[in-house]
């Protein structure tokens, strides 16, 4: 073999090599993990329940209720990246939202949850559309930690963000939602991938 040839041989080797090493790399690199937790006040929800409305989580989110802090939603993050300290990057959930108006009879369910960082909104895409619609903004009091590596942030009120209050009553045929309207509590854990 030439001293050309054995060089190409060594340059495809060498990159065969690096690709396997990657892929292998990637294929042991942990996932995103954690969880937003959406907690709907006890004063949100009569008002809600009231007024005929009602907001359910769809799988792979889980619902949750106690007595002192109302109902709450349980998404589980799947991808993310970024840091909130930096207001850089987001979160993308799994699961969806249920939202029903019994008196309208209208319903409107949403996927593709996601909070981001830059916009502090958590966004989600209506079924059957692609355009996501900003839904809740985290607001009052928020409290940024980092511990290990794993990324928190609690927010002591959760407001229905202008553009979600107009789809929703647009879509539920209601006049219920309006901006800014306390929705609840809002609070995430994060670990980014390694």
């Amino acid at each position: 073999m030439s001293r050309h040839a054995v060089r190409i041989a060594a340059a495809v080797a060498g990159l065969a090599l690096a690709a396997t090493a990657a892929s292998a790399t990637s294929a042991t690199a942990a996932p995103a993990a954690g969880s937003v937790v959406i907690h709907e006040s006890n004063s949100f929800f009569q008002q809600a329940a009231r007024a005929g409305i009602v907001a359910v989580p769809l799988p792979t989110a889980t619902a949750g209720y106690d007595a002192a802090s109302g109902l709450s939603a349980s998404f589980p993050v799947t991808d993310g990246s970024g840091t909130l300290n930096n207001f850089f990057g987001g979160v993308s959930l799994g699961g969806g939202l249920l939202f029903v108006d019994a008196r309208t009879g209208s319903a409107v369910s949403f996927h593709q949850l996601a909070f981001a960082f830059d916009t502090w909104a958590v966004t989600a895409v209506p079924d059957g559309s692609t355009t996501p619609v900003a839904l809740f903004d985290p607001a009052g009091n928020n409290s940024i930690t980092s511990s290990g590596g794993t990324q928190s942030l609690t927010a002591d009120a959760l407001v229905l963000d202008a553009e979600g209050a107009r789809y929703l009553d647009s879509e539920l045929h209601t006049t219920f939602f309006t901006a800014g309207q306390d929705v609840g509590s809002f609070a995430l854990s994060y670990t980014p991938a390694s």
